[in-house]
């Protein structure tokens, strides 16, 4: 098929290749000159793993191509994914003045029967807001159709290639059987494809990623009570986990869930439903629980030193997850800000998110060239981001570089009673702190 997806962002760039690897002719297009020029010169300007060599193959192959040129994508093209930012507003509502823009520019540039599909998050109504904006300003026939994403930011690929399920909103039978027929290829093991009306479309997305963020923190919560009666998490969560009914996913404890959608998402259902008389109490706790969780383990550290003025730590992790360099609402800038604000020194590593901090913190920190340099000479180690090579390092070359041999670790990486007789005073959460043997 011919697909347009019009936003190159971390959605509308893994939706586009993906398309591609499948077979279709796809045009990415993107009013950021810059950003197009990158990509047609094979440069990503997200880190996914996998997409750079997935890029180069299909545009090898003709299959993608990229363009500023809105009309042509769109006269190219049967289907058209609008796949633009929807940040915050400064009152928290979701800006969909990107979105009902493409939408003007797409009414223009229609010359035969198309398909329009949201695939920003939107909140409830938003496609039929589309629908009638295009209806203003063109004759042609064409159809509108929600298709939330649920991809995971360092596993997107794998999400959107072998998903678990497609969600796709529809008013007309033919929008609804042109897009099966695009996703058939992603299921062919049965997965299933879900066509329902449009409203409940807009509403899965953000249903699914409110109850995640709750589960989350319904575990964040319990760890704080384990930390006063003594029981360990980890166990407590192996317990429940195991329930068919429960399932083992979402629910390690931390420090707090953030990212470009949890955050957005939850208060973006929490706008809509007081928009409409409802009150969803559920989330508003799982957001301020959320933020309490920081500010919790933020308080081991206090607690522990006392003052933290003039002490250096290291932090091992800036981004909100691995296998991602996006800072966004990451737990590491909060932890950070309030170590500087109270006197402290920091110094930071993270395998691929340097970059990205560094546009938001400066000068303020000292960026180390690896992990263990990040150490030296730091009164603590504090761990906020759970990258892979965290997980087994060499801990006597810990102890050496460590002015004492601290770590607070915000993922649960390490075995409390392995630390106790390494010889670290250890603080995780939900787990008893334990200190040298």
């Amino acid at each position: 098929m011919h697909v347009a997806v019009i936003g190159t962002g971390y959605v509308g760039l893994v939706t586009g290749v993906c398309f591609a690897e499948m077979g279709n002719d796809v045009i990415l297009m993107d009013i950021d000159e810059e950003k197009i020029r990158s990509l047609s010169d094979g440069e990503v300007p997200i880190y996914e793993p996998g997409l750079d060599q997935m890029i180069a193959r299909n545009m090898a192959e003709t299959r993608l191509s990229f363009t500023t040129d809105l009309q042509h994508a769109v006269e190219s093209s049967l289907i058209c994914f609008i796949a633009v930012g929807t940040p915050p507003d400064a009152g928290g509502n979701a800006d969909l003045s990107s979105v009902f823009q493409v939408a003007r520019d797409i009414a223009r540039a229609i010359n035969t029967y198309k398909i329009i599909v949201t695939k920003s998050t939107v909140p409830v109504g938003t496609t039929f807001k589309i629908r009638d904006i295009i209806a203003k300003r063109t004759l042609h026939p064409f159809d509108v159709a929600s298709n939330p994403e649920f991809l995971k930011e360092g596993n997107a690929i794998d999400d959107f290639m072998k998903p678990d399920r497609v969600v796709i909103g529809v008013e007309d039978v033919r929008a609804g059987e042109i897009l099966k027929e695009l996703y058939g290829p992603f299921v062919r093991t049965g997965k299933p494809i879900l066509v329902m009306d449009v409203l409940s479309s807009e509403m899965t997305k953000y249903a699914a990623n409110g109850l995640l963020a709750a589960k989350i923190t319904f575990v964040n919560e319990l760890s704080k009570l384990c930390e006063k009666v003594g029981a360990d998490i980890e166990a407590v969560r192996a317990g429940i986990g195991t329930d068919p009914r429960i399932g083992p996913q979402f629910l390690f404890a931390g420090i707090g869930y953030g990212g470009s959608c949890f955050p957005k998402d939850v208060d973006a259902l929490s706008r809509t439903a007081l928009e409409h008389g409802v009150r969803l109490n559920i989330l508003d706790a799982t957001q301020t629980a959320n933020k309490a969780q920081r500010e919790h383990f933020i308080d081991k550290i206090i607690s522990h030193y006392g003052s933290v003025e003039g002490r250096l730590f290291a932090v091992w992790g800036l981004s909100f997850k691995p296998r991602t360099d996006d800072i966004r609402e990451a737990p590491a800038l909060t932890v950070i800000e309030e170590l500087l604000r109270r006197g402290a020194r920091v110094r930071v590593f993270d395998p691929v998110a340097m970059q990205n901090a560094g546009k938001v913190l400066g000068d303020s920190i000292e960026y180390a060239p690896g992990n263990y340099e990040c150490l030296d000479g730091a009164d603590a180690l504090i761990i906020v981001t759970e990258w892979n090579e965290f997980r087994h390092p060499d801990f006597e070359k810990i102890k050496q570089s460590l002015l004492e041999p601290v770590i607070f670790d915000g993922r649960n990486l390490y075995n409390p009673g392995r630390m106790e007789k390494r010889g670290f005073t250890y603080y995780s959460i939900g787990r008893r702190t334990v200190r040298p043997s």
